[in-house]
């Protein structure tokens, strides 16, 4: 039997089973097992987004994607010819999204797995792995909201205000990212965590006599002593 026949004859079994009622059945139960888990990895990037600027139409890509593969995995899955096609018409394609966040390609692979999982019908391995997922994105959170992070900086006149910018800081972790002194006044930046402290630090940096103003920045980092 020469490779035409073979794929010949797997053309003609599944056009001949693949619109079957029970087919049928089976690829809406798919593409809502797909749906489900594509929602459940939305609300897990809603809920753990750390970012800047929230995107949501890269949350909705994630439930899109995840029943995208589901039905690109069926359909090569049951024709040799659809899946030949397939692999030559998606080798062509090329995304150039840039990703700004690291932590987005986790949830890309993360809805491209589950869609793969799901079109081949491993319902068991979806639901494993995306209590693992979460479990690991929980664990990461709690250890990362321990205390809050911030950028302050700081213009003051003299530098007799460095010395009481430093007392001022006491107890509270801080290190001097840079320093920039521009004719009478100074600029200085600090990486301040907070921990559980509130912002009562920045009133008594503004107070000090030569401190001319003070700015605090929130962002989404990690500090080391």
């Amino acid at each position: 039997m020469s490779v035409q026949d073979v794929i010949k004859n797997s053309f003609l079994e599944s056009y001949g089973s693949i619109y079957t009622l029970s087919s049928v059945v089976t690829m809406v139960i798919v593409l809502a097992a797909a749906l489900l888990f594509g929602l459940f990895i939305c609300l897990i990037y809603n809920r753990f987004y750390r970012g800047v600027v929230y995107n949501r139409s890269f949350a909705v890509t994630l439930v899109g994607m995840t029943i995208m593969t589901a039905m690109v995995t069926m359909a090569i899955s049951t024709n040799v010819v659809i899946s030949l096609g397939m692999v030559g018409a998606l080798s062509i394609v090329r995304y150039r999204t840039a990703v700004k966040e690291p932590l987005d390609l986790l949830y890309l692979f993360w809805a491209i797995t589950t869609g793969i999982t799901v079109g081949a019908q491993m319902y068991p391995l979806s639901v494993i792995a995306a209590v693992f997922m979460t479990l690991v994105l929980v664990g990461f959170n709690r250890r990362k909201a321990r205390g809050n992070l911030y950028i302050v900086v700081v213009h003051y006149s003299d530098e007799d205000a460095y010395d009481m910018i430093r007392r001022a800081m006491g107890t509270i972790k801080y290190r001097v990212k840079s320093k920039t002194m521009r004719g009478n006044t100074n600029e200085m930046a600090m990486e301040v965590y907070l921990g559980n402290k509130n912002m009562a630090f920045a009133e008594k940096l503004k107070d000090i006599d030569g401190v001319e103003d003070v700015t605090t920045i929130q962002y989404d980092g990690e500090y080391h002593a």
